[in-house]
């Protein structure tokens, strides 16, 4: 079933919500995408999962499926894999019809959607998450992009699918850890979007903790819809997207300070609790909402610290950020619990603060 609809000024496109990957063929027709070659890019981990089950669902609605996958893990995610990706469509015989099928989690996504955006000035491309990070977050939404020299996410553009297939029995396979990365971009949409929503999460965190199928479904579809709403809105960043962004400037300079040894979910988590004491201290939450904060992260064995780093190394980092500009670094704060604000207005001495509450002692 199509749970939400994305709409952008790009295109407008729907967000599946299955149990199998049975209705693809079909999603594949109502895009307009029957009849083509297709490329599936997938990393080694997810390929001896789902590609062969992905690409004999394309093949009766494609006029070839091919498939090509690279070595997991963050570290691939650099322009020489996007040449990799290059070669290989050449070699398939790709035009500017063929289509791109993103298969697996927030790495294949970006990689797949921006060889996709770049190949011929632009071809169609699919996702296809297959972790709770990348269902809830990244595969919605059309940013796309690799890292370079060490930055974060720093090529890239915005590039929307023609639609994203979210097959949510692809979580039993997922690693703990992973699920629990995951967690922590669903978490994200209390404190900037839903409280209620919050309050569910903690309520119902052994449910999702057992992959209880209800319980997985009502949570994944609700963090499509607000994703779905504020790109609708904002599709390039320019205002109230970037409210998605909260925990992420600190936790994009743990990650990348950390030589990407913590999954980007972890350290979105640190992020949020770095931000939420820096708002509790300026009284713009209720005392005591950073512990509750931390309190549902931990519940998903999230860390609260990271060790081995110091607050100038995290500092340093935070300079290469997409969301400077004019060379103030831009955060997204909270005016209150559920409502967030943007800002470049955060001193160092806060930042630094920020920084130290995350650093174990």
């Amino acid at each position: 079933m199509a749970v939400e609809l994305v709409k952008t000024t790009e295109r407008t496109y729907p967000i599946y919500l299955e149990q199998d990957f049975s209705r693809l063929p079909k999603a594949m027709e109502e895009a307009g995408l029957t009849g083509r070659t297709v490329c599936i890019i997938t990393d080694s981990n997810v390929d001896g999962l789902y590609g062969a089950q992905v690409q004999e669902a394309l093949a009766p609605v494609s006029k070839k499926v091919h498939k090509i996958f690279f070595p997991a893990g963050e570290m691939q995610k650099n322009l020489g894999s996007i040449r990799h990706f290059y070669e290989a469509f050449f070699q398939a015989g790709l035009d500017r019809k063929s289509v791109i099928v993103a298969l697996g989690g927030g790495v294949t996504g970006d990689m797949a959607g921006f060889a996709a955006a770049t190949f011929l000035r632009g071809i169609a491309f699919v996702q296809i998450p297959t972790t709770l990070l990348a269902q809830v977050d990244s595969s919605v939404g059309g940013k796309v992009g690799v890292d370079f020299d060490g930055h974060k996410n720093a090529v890239g553009a915005f590039y929307q699918p023609h639609f994203v297939y979210i097959n949510a029995k692809t979580l039993r396979t997922l690693p703990k850890r992973e699920f629990s990365a995951g967690m922590a971009e669903v978490i994200k949409y209390g404190p900037i979007w839903d409280m209620d929503f919050f309050s569910q999460l903690e309520e119902k965190k052994e449910a999702l903790l057992a992959l209880e199928e209800e319980t997985l479904l009502s949570v994944i579809g609700r963090c499509c819809a607000i994703k779905a709403e504020v790109v609708g809105q904002d599709e390039k960043e320019s205002g109230l997207r970037e409210i998605l962004n909260f925990g992420h400037t600190i936790g994009h300079a743990i990650e990348t300070a950390s030589r990407f040894s913590l999954l980007h979910g972890e350290c979105v988590g640190l992020g949020m609790i770095a931000i939420g004491s820096l708002c509790e201290k300026r009284g713009t939450v209720e005392q005591g909402f950073t512990k509750r904060l931390s309190q549902l992260l931990e519940a998903f064995s999230l860390p609260l610290t990271v060790s081995g780093l110091t607050v100038e190394e995290i500092d340093r980092q935070m300079a290469f950020d997409k969301k400077v500009k004019n060379g103030a670094i831009g955060f997204v704060l909270l005016s209150s619990a559920g409502v967030p604000l943007r800002t470049t207005c955060v001193t160092e001495e806060e930042r630094k603060e920020a920084i130290a509450f995350v650093l174990a002692q």
